[in-house]
């Protein structure tokens, strides 16, 4: 009697090519730490940047002012004030809180008897703003100055402002931007050109082929090759993570929890960009058209996703494009996650957007991938 065949363990045929793929990607050194470095060159570099900008003052109003006003048209004249219009409060709250806004304007308007305006302005701020908020003020004596020379009185007569009220919060620093968006933008492109030229190269070279001839299925061949890579990336993100708050005061709002739940949406954000990274490789004729493909679907999500900046800065149109893409779905996600303090399930429409680009994404998978 012939001896029983045992069923063979794709479970371990995965762990096995896993480990292997994991292996060979430490074979280069240098490669591997400047994979880790360039990260946090990036976030040393634009940090700087941020806190050495010009200063511009982000402002809102109180309650609505008419735009033909003259004292409004004088505040929109100063230098550097921009007036920000917020389609509901704890929007406006919650910028405020961040530092994103200096301060926010009550002001009350009155006629006297000579028909000559009065006004009596309230200022509200944060200590997430400090670094703007006692420069601005004297913006607002600029505007009282132009309004006495207009009236040809003295401008004290016509406009009061009270000393600003500062509520003391949670400070928000710039790392607390900088490093969310440098993580989305470290994985997107270090995960799409290592998946993209991994899986070409075992194409061209036929190892895919030889794989498939193999009692292991499919997608355990693609999962093993494919998780090696993003073990990898994940790695990356923590060494990002675990620098930029140890030595950055990036916050952790909830210590340990707050830091595996960035690694949770990391973790999604890989999935999808390793089915992108698949499409590419498969759809090429040769390496040299890989670069192109990332860089067409990359660059644009690095400067819409609010990477470097906030998204605000665009025209409201191109806006509402930038809230679709996947990767401001994951800088915002980790934003909340991280200095907000809310958790995972607080990040439901992050997750479902990303969640769409994924099943869209592994649709067009199955249908041009390619194994030779």
């Amino acid at each position: 009697m012939e001896p029983q065949q045992r069923p063979y363990n794709q479970w371990r045929a995965l762990w096995a090519v896993t480990r292997a793929s994991f292996k060979a990607i430490f074979t280069n050194p240098a490669a591997i730490f400047f994979s880790l470095m360039f990260p946090i060159i990036f976030v040393l570099i634009f940090g700087a940047f941020g806190s050495g900008s010009g200063v511009t003052y982000r402002i809102a109003l109180e309650n609505p002012v008419d735009t033909a006003d003259f004292f409004y048209k004088g505040l929109k004249m100063v230098p550097g004030v921009k007036i920000i219009e917020y389609p509901d409060t704890a929007e406006r709250r919650k910028d405020l809180i961040k530092g994103r806004l200096t301060a926010l304007l009550d002001i009350e308007k009155t006629i006297d008897s000579v028909d000559k305006p009065h006004y009596t302005v309230k200022v509200r701020s944060t200590t997430a703003s400090s670094n703007t908020i006692f420069t601005f003020i004297p913006a607002l004596d600029l505007v009282k100055l132009q309004m006495g020379k207009a009236l040809n009185d003295s401008y004290e007569n016509y406009v009061e402002i009270g000393n600003p009220v500062i509520e003391t919060v949670r400070k928000y620093r710039q790392i607390d931007f900088i490093l969310p968006g440098q993580l989305g933008f470290s994985i997107l492109f270090s995960t799409l050109f290592g998946i993209a030229f991994t899986f070409f190269g075992l194409r061209e070279q036929l190892v895919l082929k030889r794989f498939y001839a193999t009692p292991v299925s499919r997608v355990n061949i693609l999962l093993g090759i494919g998780m090696s890579r993003l073990f990898f990336q994940l790695l990356s993100v923590i060494v990002l993570i675990l620098f930029g708050h140890f030595v950055l005061n990036f916050t952790l709002q909830h210590g340990v929890i707050t830091f595996i739940e960035i690694n949770f949406m990391t973790i999604v954000m890989l999935f999808f960009l390793l089915g992108v990274g698949l499409i590419f490789s498969s759809i090429v004729k040769s390496d040299a058209a890989i670069p192109l493909l990332i860089n067409l679907f990359g660059f644009p999500q690095m400067m819409l996703s609010g990477t470097f900046f906030p998204i605000e800065v665009f025209p409201k149109w191109l806006q509402e494009i930038c809230r679709v893409l996947p990767l401001t779905q994951y800088n915002d996600a980790v934003r909340k996650i991280a200095f907000e303090g809310l958790h995972i399930t607080h990040c439901l429409k992050e997750l479902g957007i990303l969640g769409i680009w994924m099943i869209i994404t592994y649709i067009i998978l199955v249908r041009v991938l390619k194994w030779e």
